[in-house]
């Protein structure tokens, strides 16, 4: 599992948007935003700055690395 808590899901949510809708937009599969969702799965620094941008919220707030 990585070492991160990831709050990307808050965010989509808050912006109305499917993982379908995300992934699209960011230009990855839906099922590699659902592993993000549930943490099993650590994105590129791409992937992260892609996703801050498409929810408009900063990549510290979606990504916590303790």
């Amino acid at each position: 599992m990585p070492d991160f808590e990831c709050r990307s899901k808050r965010y989509r949510l808050m912006k109305e948007l499917t993982q379908e809708q995300l992934a699209v937009q960011v230009g990855v599969r839906r099922e590699t935003i659902m592993r993000l969702e549930k943490a099993r799965y650590d994105p590129s620094l791409k992937l992260a700055v892609d996703i801050s941008r498409a929810v408009e919220a900063p990549i510290e707030d979606i990504s916590i690395f303790p």
